[in-house]
């Protein structure tokens, strides 16, 4: 009987899997590449969150000096009286005397509401920076009657009084609590503009010996001042703003804040733990009475 055979194929191809040495290899490569990625992500993550937290920090900064910048440069001002010597009927002639009304009770330079005031140390019931200036109506192309264009430091504008006249002063308070940078406008209570504040100091320039003929000009603190508010010419505000975002900063590392000393923010730091290791940065500026100089 004979056999029938199946034909060996000469062309079957051997297969093999993969080893665990090469398996090893390929999950190991892709770990790496899995951690590398990450990695730069990581710090993708963190720079973006440093340079939003700056950018943060810059744009409070200028609301808060904008805010009290426009508070500040009006400060003791009052309506200009184009005849001081006239009567309210009497016809404005080109000749007459351009003047403050010499009416003290018109205007913020009264005791009771000098033209900028503050505490070093104030409480609850008293305000770092309290600025003080009149209010008055004028005719508007808009409006059929005199409307009033001041607005203190939350945009309020209140209704003006018929009587007395002392009562038309527009003012604004500023304050740090806790971390909020606040304000009370005229007649209403504080609300806050700005948070994440880590300091507001204000410093006032004062005039001194303007009688000599030699005026100078000094740098002091509320205390120093005690009730002559009227040889304040300007002021200087500090504030020092922290972001939000962690960072991985070096033992050691600090910001110089608004009395000129070193402050270590990172974690060896004796700052509290909400801003520990956060960014801080110092904001300082000048600002100039510009009514002063001629109501005091």
């Amino acid at each position: 009987m004979k056999k029938n055979y199946l034909p060996r194929s000469e062309n079957l191809s051997t297969q093999h899997g993969a080893t665990l040495v090469e398996l090893l290899v390929g999950i190991t490569i892709g770990l790496m590449t899995i951690a590398v990625a990450a990695s730069a992500l990581m710090i993708s993550r963190g720079v973006s969150g440093t340079v939003s937290d700056a950018s943060q920090i810059q744009q409070q900064a200028s609301y808060i000096f904008r805010i009290i910048g426009q508070q500040l440069r009006q400060a003791g001002s009052m309506r200009l009286d184009l005849a001081a010597n006239k009567g309210p009927a009497d016809p404005i002639d080109a000749a007459d005397v351009v003047a403050f009304t010499p009416d003290i009770s018109l205007h913020s330079l009264t005791a009771s509401t000098p033209p900028i005031s503050g505490k070093d140390s104030p409480t609850a019931s008293e305000y770092k920076l309290s600025v003080a200036y009149q209010n008055y109506a004028e005719p508007s192309f808009t409006s059929a009657s005199n409307v009033s264009f001041f607005r203190d430091c939350l945009s309020n504008a209140p209704n003006l009084p018929v009587a007395p006249l002392e009562q038309n002063i527009l003012q604004s308070q500023f304050i740090l609590q806790g971390e909020e940078f606040r304000c009370a406008g005229t007649g209403i209570g504080s609300q806050a503009l700005a948070r994440n504040i880590a300091d507001f100091q204000v410093n006032y320039l004062r005039q001194t010996d303007s009688t000599t003929g030699a005026p100078k000009i000094q740098t002091v603190n509320a205390t120093t001042i005690g009730t002559a508010w009227n040889t304040v010419y300007g002021a200087d505000v500090c504030i020092v703003l922290y972001g939000d975002e962690p960072i991985d900063m070096p033992a050691g590392s600090s910001y110089t804040g608004c009395d000129g000393t070193a402050v270590n923010m990172s974690s060896t730091g004796t700052l509290p733990a909400n801003r520990k290791n956060r960014l801080h940065m110092t904001f300082r500026t000048t600002y100039q009475l510009r009514s002063q100089g001629l109501t005091g």
